[in-house]
């Protein structure tokens, strides 16, 4: 079973979320954690692995041959991306904005453009106790993370279960993390930004037919905002977690609260049940 915690707002307790829900029910199965925030990982300042073994995540790149080109442009003409110029007979590459498609080499009728490897990011393994870690970085300066949240992606197990950390926002990074789990947990908060954010996020689960429900962190007591929103879209709250000073100071010390108090342990574990039962029903129906 794979689920996905998401946010669309940025900070608002995902990883929080995440990291706890795994401590949680690892003491009870084998939990895989799949970090694809991979711009700005952070689930290690929680999880504390020990880690195993790291390997560079490349994307094909093109290399035109000068010597066989004629400048006839057919090759900037067809990327979509701008990560080919034909300028006066000659053809630049500008290889951070290139995607891989392959369609420059496609469509060359001298058949001059070949592909490079080129690295950008890495993907590490690490483990503690009965999680196991999976954790993508992206090179500092490269605008693509797809191609390294697939990676870590390619990670996530067949039986059992997996939990993946998603990266913020609403954009490609967020809907690649999100495709293909049997559901999807929207953490948000009770503020008009949290509300607007997890509307968007929301429609992305829609659009790609994953089955979602809401997490509130930091409440109040007096979350209408959110909870009107969530009656007028049919969307189920598994939870609260109140806006509390003393679980905020253990977050910024980088400390899970379901390792030291067995309340939360099983405020986690009740929720990830929940959510798991829901997900059963979805793909019932």
């Amino acid at each position: 079973m794979v689920i996905s915690v998401a946010s669309g707002k940025g900070g608002t307790g995902k990883t929080t979320v995440v990291a706890n829900m795994a401590w949680a029910a690892s003491s009870l199965e084998p939990v895989i954690f799949l970090d694809c925030d991979v711009e700005e990982p952070d689930s290690h300042f929680y999880l504390k692995p020990e880690w195993h073994s790291e390997v560079d995540v490349c994307v094909p790149v093109p290399v035109v041959d000068s010597s066989r080109c004629d400048g006839c442009g057919k090759c900037a003409e067809f990327c979509r991306y701008n990560a080919l110029a034909a300028i006066k007979g000659d053809v630049l590459v500008f290889q951070e904005l290139c995607h891989g498609c392959g369609g420059c080499a496609l469509v060359c009728p001298l058949k001059c453009v070949t592909y490079n490897d080129r690295r950008i990011g890495i993907v590490r393994e690490g483990a503690r106790g009965g999680i196991r870690l999976y954790q993508g970085l992206l090179d500092i300066g490269e605008p693509v993370a797809v191609p390294v949240l697939k990676q870590v992606k390619e990670m996530q197990a067949d039986v059992g279960l997996t939990l993946i950390d998603c990266p913020p926002g609403t954009g490609c990074p967020m809907v690649n993390s999100i495709r293909g789990s049997d559901y999807c947990l929207l953490v948000t908060e009770p503020s008009p930004f949290g509300r607007h954010d997890l509307d968007l996020a929301h429609r992305a689960a829609l659009e790609l037919g994953v089955p979602h429900g809401v997490l509130i962190n930091r409440a109040s007591g007096n979350d209408v905002i959110i909870d009107d929103y969530c009656d007028e879209e049919g969307l189920e709250v598994f939870g609260r977690i109140p806006f509390s000073r003393d679980f905020a100071e253990a977050c910024s010390r980088g400390e899970m609260r379901t390792e030291t108090d067995e309340t939360w342990s099983w405020r986690f574990l009740k929720i990830l049940e929940e959510v798991m039962a829901e997900c059963r029903l979805s793909l019932l129906s």
